[in-house]
């Protein structure tokens, strides 16, 4: 990049004359010279200054002109990634352009000390000879990596240990680096040919202090440090953003194994196999287990950051000419902003009043607009930097429950639709006849609208019934009759249809190679582990947890429920009960997709806040109300009935929740963070903790940083540890079918909850995540649990576990072939011994 930038400034300086640029790099190409010239007068005072080189460690670590790159690109990113109303606090972006700068530095270096392949050709000592070394380098390595050849380029790259630095190192170095861009950086607005008065050239960046609200609960509001940019710099930028400096992309060889906290992942880039977000506690809890102990998660990670990947070029080249035409549809974002109201004619207090609040509400709209845009812009980057490799891999780690994510952050499986669209498998099997009968599956499912809940004879029939349209759809996605508009997953439904159509076109479709990833979902997931831990048999049942002709449907059944309970409000007296009236507006707006995110969030613990505004978006979706008080009261009611509906349904899931919140309210009373250890061995330790601060001096103003303190956040432990619980046993059942996935010689992917292979071998990765949930839970978890408390804390009384039935959990296969049944009668109990497995076959 910085060498793009020389190449602009001779052809300017030659020509005379400034080169037609895209927005973006136009404002990068002014800017440039003059900041990279104020970063060498820093690095020159740096040198004989030691005063003023104690607010500017690290700043001679990289070349001035690579500097200048890294601290435009990413100021513009952090205001491309949903800046509100223009600005960033400052704290943010010093911390995040020092780490810029730190991971840039940690490869600098290596480039520079690495002597061995120097070209003969070349004089070393030069600048243009140090240049041309390091691209030699470059390629070299890069050759490497193309033959696969990880050793020899692993071995390049051990010779480099950097210690890291710490944020107080990376926020003085940011905050210098910010002021001077803040001196550099200007902005002019198109001139005005008549304009008698000097052009206006104004800063691009200005810092200072502003009332933020962080909460807006919050009583008080603080002043805080902030760069704010000027509304020149901010237009077009949205357009322009694919010619943006993307820093890393997926990697072209699989990940390094994982073997300790921080020994994994990336080749060269710092990898922590735990994001534990500053938390010291976690942080050494992983360091101090034993490496065995860890060994399945280790597996787990390596075997899902081994899945190979590609980018789907047919549906890519779908999606940019969709967004070239201005997007808006397909989930994509509306490339226009929406008008602001112009100020009325008018002295009416009520009428000013009403289009202050429209003018706000335009102004939120186009901020939201603008940084979906930018956030699109970046994922087709990535896309169309990846489309003609052969293949690429996402090294894994996981968050401190022990859910694995993917770590590279903007285009991946864990995304949007857009991003699963656009992403398949690189090695492709042929469907055989189970494969393409799961490929219809998979196609019915994702166009959903009550279709996924069909039986598996309705869902075939129905794709039978659409084959013209798949067809259609397929040939001519963009100028037909856009049938693939109508399903819930619009771009994944495309990339379906296209395999589909292809396979039923061929004279032998059991042959076709299918590169799709088949996807089989949980039903509400947390509830499917709640009913699992009860052993409760209703509720087990209502989550597919047992056989049945049909699946069941939670999320529907809540919704009856609801409808019957606003039925029988409706029909009282408005004078003695106001819900009365709420309930006839709402009655008939109640359906699945208004409290599906309330039931599916209502065992991660979402309280009623959290409904309310869950269902108050679902409301304004639908359009029926336009009265924002209405709204948010109709939303009040809503969110109430339906949180009054899951208690009736799930009792015992209630229970164990609420044992969960009483175990760590005992131990939070002690100023203990809550943790525990999953089925696999990862040591969790809720990060919960009163932040403190810490002020740190820098040449742009003072900052104060937020550090763990030594008090914990009581409420926070409680609320937080039955969703976290659960979530560390989605995260283990999900490590376990990965492993098991691997030695059966299965591709395999995770999204939690949604487990994803070839299409012909879903029927050997639904038996095995199915033995692996049985094998999961005949453990006895919540005894184990209550066990490794009253062993961490034997001073402390907890409370008796939830009584539970003694029931038979049935667990059926996608086929039907056989059920496998476990029996636990074990109520109270806290002996491994009395958990006797039974299994039957037939």
């Amino acid at each position: 990049m910085v060498e793009e930038y020389r190449e602009l400034e001779r052809e300017m300086c030659e020509k005379k004359l400034a080169p037609n640029l895209p927005y973006v790099k136009a404002l990068f190409l002014g800017w440039f010279e003059p900041f990279r010239d104020a970063i060498e007068r820093a690095q020159k005072v740096q040198r004989t200054d030691k005063q003023k080189a104690a607010f500017a460690p690290h700043i001679d670590a990289l070349p001035a002109d690579k500097m200048a790159v890294i601290v435009m690109h990413k100021m513009m990113g952090l205001f491309m990634a949903g800046a509100q109303d223009g600005f960033v606090q400052v704290v943010q972006a010093a911390v995040q352009i020092g780490m810029a700068i730190e991971q840039e530095v940690r490869i600098h270096s290596f480039l520079e000390k690495t002597k061995n392949y120097r070209s003969k050709n070349i004089v070393a000592g030069t600048e243009e000879g140090l240049r041309k070394e390091k691209e030699i380098l470059m390629k070299h390595v890069n050759s490497l990596v193309r033959k696969r050849r990880l050793k020899e380029v692993q071995k390049l790259l051990k010779k480099e240990q950097i210690k890291p630095w710490n944020r107080d190192t990376q926020a003085k170095l940011g905050c210098l680096l910010i002021e001077l861009l803040t001196e550099s950086a200007y902005v002019q607005p198109p001139l005005n040919q008549s304009a008698d008065g000097p052009p206006d050239i104004r800063p691009a960046f200005r810092h200072r202090y502003k009332a933020v609200i962080k909460n807006p609960r919050q009583k008080f509001v603080k002043n805080y440090g902030v760069i704010e940019c000027d509304p020149l710099v901010l237009m077009g930028l949205d357009k322009t953003v694919k010619h943006m400096l993307i820093p890393y992309v997926p990697m072209l060889v699989p990940p390094k194994k994982w073997k300790g906290y921080d020994k994994g992942g990336h080749l060269f880039l710092p990898s922590y196999i735990m994001r534990t977000h500053g938390s010291r506690k976690q942080q050494d809890a992983i360091k101090d287990v034993p490496a065995k102990q860890m060994q399945k998660v280790f597996e787990a990670l390596d075997m899902l950051g081994n899945t190979k990947w590609r980018i789907n070029k047919r549906v890519l080249s779908i999606v940019e000419c969709i967004w070239d035409r201005g997007g808006n549809i397909a989930g994509l974002i509306d490339r226009e902003d929406v008008p602001v109201p112009e100020k009325p004619p008018t002295e009416d207090l009520s009428e000013i009043q009403e289009w202050k609040w429209s003018v706000r509400k335009a102004k939120k709209i186009n901020l939201e607009r603008h940084s979906q845009r930018c956030d699109t812009e970046l994922k087709l980057s990535v896309a169309r930097k990846m489309r003609d490799e052969e293949g690429f891999y996402y090294p894994h780690n996981v968050d401190f429950r022990g859910r694995a994510y993917p770590m590279h952050p903007h285009l991946n499986h864990l995304s949007s639709d857009l991003c699963r669209g656009m992403l398949e498998f690189a090695e492709g099997r042929p469907l055989g006849k189970s494969g393409l009968h799961w490929l219809k599956i998979h196609l019915a499912n994702l166009y959903s609208g009550g279709v996924e809940k069909l039986p598996h004879d309705g869902r075939l029939s129905f794709v039978e019934n659409h084959l013209s349209d798949i067809f259609e759809s397929a040939d001519n996605p963009v100028n037909g009759n856009r049938w693939w508009l109508t399903a819930e997953d619009p771009f994944q439904f495309l990339a379906a249809c296209i395999n589909l159509s292809e396979a039923l076109r061929s004279s032998s479709p059991h042959t076709v190679i299918s590169h799709l990833p088949i996807h089989q979902d949980g039903s509400c997931n947390g509830l499917q582990h709640y009913a699992a831990l009860g052993r409760d048999t209703l509720e087990a049942a209502a989550v597919n947890l047992t056989p049945g002709d049909k699946p069941a449907d939670v999320y529907s059944e809540i919704a009856v429920r609801v409808h019957d309970i606003m039925k029988r409000d409706s029909d009282k007296d408005p004078a003695t009960n106001p819900q009365a009236l709420v309930a006839k507006v709402l009655i008939d707006q109640v359906d699945r997709k208004l409290v599906k995110q309330t039931v599916m969030t209502s065992v991660y613990g979402v309280t009623y806040v959290g409904a309310r505004e869950q269902i108050k978006k679902r409301l304004e979706e639908k359009g029926l109300i336009t009265d924002d008080r209405l709204l948010f009261t109709a939303a009040c009611y809503a969110s109430k009935v339906t949180l009054a509906a899951l208690g009736e349904i799930f009792e015992a899931a209630r229970g164990i929740m609420g044992w969960l919140g009483d175990c760590a309210k005992v131990i939070s009373s002690e100023n203990q963070p809550v943790r525990w250890t999953t089925p696999l061995g990862l040591p969790v330790v809720q990060p919960y903790r009163k932040s403190e601060r810490h002020l740190v001096r820098t040449t742009l103003q003072v900052l104060a940083l937020h550090r763990e303190g030594t008090s914990i956040n009581a409420r926070k432990q409680r609320t937080a540890f039955p969703p976290n619980f659960v979530h560390s046993l989605d995260g283990t059942h999900m490590m376990m079918t990965a492993i098991a996935c691997r030695d059966a010689g299965l591709h395999f992917a995770g999204v939690h909850d949604s487990f994803w292979t070839h299409a012909c071998d879903v029927d050997k990765m639904n038996r095995i995540l199915r033995e692996k949930f049985v094998e999961l839970y005949s453990e006895p978890i919540l005894e184990n649990l209550l066990e490794s408390f009253q062993t961490s804390y034997p001073e402390l009384t907890f409370p008796h576990l939830p009584e539970r039935e003694a029931s038979i959990l049935l667990m059926q296969t996608a086929s039907s072939s056989f059920v496998r049944k476990f029996i636990s009668d074990w109520t109270g109990s806290r002996s491994k011994k009395s958990f006797p497995m039974v299994t039957t076959q037939g």
